[in-house]
């Protein structure tokens, strides 16, 4: 093994370490191919040491995909992730998915609806402005589940 791919390996455990110890489960990303924003949130889902499966769609597959989880268009984000039973949709920081994992709330999963440019994977002009994850209910109904700033 050469240095440089030792030094690699050495920092992907180190970053993995945390989600690897609780053997977090591997989630899936249905994305577009064209969507920057959408493989940047997949790097800060890397990052905090998910696995990830990131899975390119064309759009009518993917608005098909969060019909039948009961995304409605007012929750609807760029992307849509399935993780332990729940969905993640949109730009959702992976403090928060380790949160519903470790909890283990009775939902359907966290949102952040929209592309708020403060949100993981954004990162642009409004950076950072305060936006809300929430929690769905199976209902359908929500509650903030966090607020970032």
């Amino acid at each position: 093994m050469k240095r440089r791919e030792f030094v690699l390996l050495g920092t992907t455990c180190v970053a993995a370490g945390p989600a690897l110890a609780t053997g977090s489960p591997t989630i899936k990303v249905a994305k577009t191919a064209t969507c920057g924003c959408c493989s940047a949130w997949v790097l800060h889902v890397q990052e905090a040491g998910f696995s990830v499966d990131a899975q390119n769609v064309d759009q009518d597959d993917l608005y098909a995909l969060k019909d039948r989880l009961g995304i409605t268009p007012e929750l609807s984000g760029c992307h849509t992730a399935l993780v332990d039973g729940y969905f993640v949709e949109g730009h959702v920081p992976a403090s928060d998915i380790a949160r519903l994992l470790d909890q283990r709330p009775d939902a359907l999963g966290l949102t952040v609806p929209g592309m708020p440019m403060s949100s993981p994977g954004m990162a642009g002009p409004g950076a950072g402005d305060t936006f809300e994850t929430l929690l769905v209910a199976k209902d359908g109904s929500t509650s903030i589940f966090a607020r970032h700033s």
